[in-house]
C-alpha cells in the first residue's frame, strides 16, 4: 500500500466502535502500517468485537497484529486516555450512533469516547466515519454538534467518478478520503482531477 506520511513521525488513534463496517478499520490500519514511522494505538469496544465475529472472515487477530499498542475500552488509565499523551489525532471507523451521541456531549464513558474528547480539548484531528442510514434526526443533531465541536466527518458514501467495480475499490476510496485529514498519501485512492476535456 506504501502510505506516505508528508510530515514526521506521527502517532495515531485508531477506535472501533460495534457499528456495521467493522472491516474497514482493517484496510485503515494496513494503510497506516504501511505509512513510514506512523505509531499505532487501537481501541476495539466490546461491540466491534461482536460485530467482527458476525461480518468478517478476516480473523480479529489479523487486525490487532497490525496495531503497536491495543486497549480495551474499559481501560480509562490507558496513556490515550490523557492530554499529555501527545498524538495527530484519532480516527474512529466506524463510528456508532451510540459513541457520537458519547462524543457530541462529552460523556466519555469508555476509551473510545475519552480518548476523542482528549483529543477535541487538546486541538487535535479527530476523524467519524459514522455508520447509519438513514439518519434520524437526533443523529444528525449529533452529527451537527460533533462537527461543531471540531470533529471531521467522513461518512462512507459511494463513490462513483472513479469507476469503482468492487466493493474493496469504494472502501480504498472511503481509506483514501480519511487519510488526507492526516496528510497521508494512499496509492489506492483515486482523486478527482477534473472532466476530460474533449
Amino acid at each position: 500500500m506504501n502510505g506516505k506520511n508528508m510530515g514526521s513521525d506521527m502517532r495515531m488513534i485508531v477506535g472501533v466502535s460495534g457499528a456495521t463496517g467493522v472491516e474497514m478499520s482493517y484496510y485503515l490500519l494496513r494503510a497506516l502500517k504501511d505509512t513510514e514511522n506512523c505509531e499505532i494505538h487501537l481501541i476495539l469496544s466490546e461491540g466491534a468485537k461482536v460485530t467482527w465475529d458476525l461480518e468478517s472472515s478476516v480473523p480479529l487477530e489479523e487486525l490487532t497484529a497490525l496495531a503497536d499498542f491495543i486497549y480495551d475500552e474499559k481501560d480509562l488509565a490507558a496513556a490515550v486516555s490523557s492530554g499529555s499523551f501527545v498524538t495527530d489525532g484519532m480516527v474512529i471507523l466506524p463510528c456508532s450512533m451510540k459513541t457520537l451521541a458519547g462524543i457530541s456531549v462529552g460523556y466519555a464513558e469508555n476509551l473510545l469516547i475519552r480518548a476523542a474528547d482528549v483529543c477535541l480539548k487538546e486541538g487535535r484531528k479527530v476523524v467519524l466515519v459514522p455508520r447509519e442510514m438513514p439518519f434520524g434526526k437526533i443523529h444528525i443533531e449529533n452529527l451537527k454538534k460533533a462537527s461543531d465541536l471540531g470533529c471531521v466527518i467522513v461518512p462512507p458514501v459511494l463513490t462513483f467518478y472513479n469507476n469503482p467495480r468492487t466493493l474493496e475499490d469504494q472502501i480504498h476510496h472511503i481509506i483514501g478520503k480519511i487519510l488526507l485529514q492526516f496528510g497521508i498519501s494512499y496509492e489506492h485512492f483515486v482523486p478527482w482531477t477534473g472532466a476530460p476535456k474533449e
